[in-house]
């Protein structure tokens, strides 16, 4: 397969960034101690991993993009030195009139250490075959790869990356050829911890070239400037509560289009503004 340039681009800019924090930090980690470190303070898995969770939202928002309305998320996952597998769903409506249910799946299969995580995602909604690769318009099969570095815990900086490698994912150029859009989406995050275990996050996400987030228009767009609130409650030693506030804005959308600020009950998809409010039980 021949890899486009602007995919090349964006993994090299992903590195870059995601190697600034050692500039400054690396020299002095060197001579620090075990329980100083700044950098790597990741404990490295041993053995067997597991975890769970369950979570009810009123929307469903993906990547500062509104995906469906209210939803139960659930996600199981197992690792083993590092390597480890994740199933996760969604069951929910396609909007707040409640007009569709379309559940998706979405299987990740990575490896975690030092802070980076690097998996392969597979996102499949049931409106065609699990083993149906074939391109859809809007839905279907799908398939990413995805990096994930975070600083460390007391640097809780986040550099994402995602890019679209299957499924419907073209435009038509200036002469009329077809092109794979490689719709990549990045994400810098940072969360700040707060007294009585409370943490505050805040996000933006673009995309770095014409792809399926600005609907194949234009090049680089921001869609995605989050915030949100959490609170967390430990029940035992494994075993938590969560309580979560998420409010999101979508710059291109109002750019685009001024009316997609105000309320469409009936189609989310037309808001440029998005929240949610969600209650999970997770096993750690």
């Amino acid at each position: 397969m021949k890899i486009n340039r602007h995919l090349l681009r964006g993994l090299a800019l992903t590195f870059i960034v995601g190697a600034l924090p050692f500039t400054k930090y690396a020299p002095a980690y060197a001579q620090e101690s075990e329980r100083s470190r700044y950098l790597d303070d990741y404990r490295q898995q041993v053995g067997l991993t597991y975890g769970a969770s369950a979570t009810i939202q009123t929307t469903y928002i993906w990547r500062g993009l509104y995906a469906g309305g209210a939803n139960i998320q659930l996600d199981a996952n197992v690792g083993y030195g590092g390597l480890y597998a994740d199933l996760w769903w969604n069951i929910g409506t396609t909007d707040w009139a409640f007009s569709k249910f379309l559940p998706e799946v979405d299987i990740s299969l990575g490896f975690k250490r030092w802070g980076l995580n690097v998996y392969l995602l597979y996102i499949h909604n049931f409106d065609c075959g699990f083993f149906d690769f074939a391109n859809y318009a809007g839905r279907g099969n799908r398939l990413e790869v995805n990096a994930r570095y975070t600083v460390s815990s007391k640097i809780p900086l986040t550099i994402s990356w995602g890019t679209r490698i299957s499924a419907a994912d073209g435009y038509i150029n200036d002469r009329g050829e077809l092109k794979f859009a490689y719709s990549s989406y990045a994400e810098i995050a940072y969360t700040q911890a707060l007294p009585y275990d409370l943490s505050l996050s805040g996000a933006i996400g673009f995309s770095p070239w014409k792809s399926v987030y600005s609907f194949y228009e234009g090049d680089f767009v921001v869609n995605n400037i989050a915030l949100s609130l959490r609170k967390d409650w430990s029940v035992s030693e494994h075993c938590g509560l969560m309580l979560s506030g998420h409010l999101v804005l979508n710059p291109s959308s109002i750019a685009a289009d001024k009316h997609r600020a105000e309320w469409h009950p009936k189609s989310p998809g037309l808001q440029a503004v998005n929240a949610n409010i969600a209650l999970g039980v997770y096993l750690k």
